[in-house]
């Protein structure tokens, strides 16, 4: 907790006080750096990192990084240049940006003042006003055009098994998901996201005088969202699915839809989804094949806990239009939780319904995971 740091400031500050009564004089900041003052006089030299409209995230030497609200705050001033931007401020092309003011900070009586230089007026701005202080280099790397290959979030995760008996039994796991949104940072409205999807499993259980038993399943997508506004997107995906175990040898999807941010907070989103598809199912008795057009309707909810673990959870169902019979239905959901540096645990879980298995299959498959993650930051 950032008030045991608080502490540990004030110790050093007490220390810092008494030699001041001996006749020492405190020595001024050093050079290049911001300083921050509480309205209980504390007193945090560092530098500041960003800011919203209701709070600070300062890092100090002595008391690590603090966020405090500004309302606890007296005085503020950096030495390095911020971009300040206001709330009705729509930022969109790098032309916006021109209305937005950049300069060295200053704060007092809760009225942010942004100086730009060139013996130019500060910029005044209410707190209330303000909805994030970035840095200016952030600020302007973030309208720069990046290549396709740069900016992608997500991890891999991979399980094995392997049993060495009278019984042989193998079972092999691995996922990939990958995020990819224009602008990466979080204080912009996107403009597009890409997100790339990867789930595989596999086992084989082999003893002598028996037939082997296979089990292998793959779930594969693409999606590309393009933002109408900050709630609305459009979007167009491929999605491919195989499952040994429903008689299924390949299910293709092709087609777009609308989306709708139901919300999107710090720690948590929620989205929803409605597509019209063309659907081919290839099962393994090739007389059972169709080619529908059909639906999904579907639903998208990320969250990060504390200490970083985060849940991804995704559930959807397909209605077939010109086959109303040939439905089907997905849930997923996976835990990942960090462990040391980039590499953590994934538990996850994946429910497939398919309501026209061939004869002899059942029409339901779960499937439960544990490996290991590395992260893509």
């Amino acid at each position: 907790m950032w008030y045991s740091k608080r502490a540990a400031f004030l110790l050093c500050a007490g220390v810092a006080t008494t030699l001041n009564l001996h006749g020492q004089t405190s020595a001024p900041p050093p050079a290049g750096t911001d300083v921050l003052v509480f309205t209980d006089g504390e007193k945090l030299i560092g530098h500041l990192e960003s800011a919203t409209s209701a709070s600070v995230v300062f890092k100090s030497d002595m008391a690590g990084t603090v966020t405090a609200d500004w309302s606890t705050i007296q005085e503020l001033k950096s030495s390095q240049k911020f971009a300040a931007i206001p709330k009705n401020v729509k930022l969109r092309r790098r032309e916006d940006t021109k209305t937005v003011p950049q300069g060295t900070l200053s704060m007092t009586g809760q009225q942010l003042q942004v100086n730009t230089g060139d013996q130019a007026v500060p910029k005044t701005l209410p707190l209330g006003d303000v909805a994030n202080v970035v840095t200016e280099a952030d600020f302007q790397r973030a309208f720069e055009r990046t290549s396709i290959w740069r900016g992608w979030k997500g991890g891999a995760t991979a399980g094995v098994s392997i049993t060495e008996a009278t019984q042989k039994n193998q079972t092999f796991t691995a996922a990939v998901n990958l995020v990819r949104s224009v602008p990466a940072v979080s204080w912009l409205d996107l403009r597009s996201r890409t997100i790339l999807s990867f789930n595989e499993a596999y086992g084989k259980l082999s003893q002598p005088g028996s037939p082997i038993l296979k089990t292998s399943l793959f779930h594969a997508g693409a999606e590309q969202d393009w933002y109408l506004s900050s709630r609305l997107f459009v979007f167009g995906q491929a999605i491919f699915d195989h499952n040994f175990s429903q008689g299924l040898d390949l299910q293709q999807t092709y087609g777009g839809g609308l989306g709708f941010v139901v919300f999107k907070r710090a720690t948590q989103e929620l989205d929803f989804k409605a597509s019209l598809d063309y659907i081919d199912y290839q099962f393994t008795n090739s007389s059972l094949n169709k080619h529908l057009f059909g639906s999904i309707f579907g639903e998208t909810y990320v969250r990060t806990f504390a200490h970083g673990i985060l849940l991804n959870q995704e559930a959807g169902i397909t209605p077939a239009w010109t086959d109303t019979n040939a439905y089907s239905a997905f849930a997923s959901a996976a835990l990942t939780f960090p462990v040391y540096r980039h590499f953590g645990l994934t538990l996850g879980a994946f429910d497939s319904f398919l309501n026209i298995p061939p004869p002899g299959f059942k029409k339901n498959s779960f499937q439960f995971t544990a490996g290991a993650t590395y992260s893509f930051q």
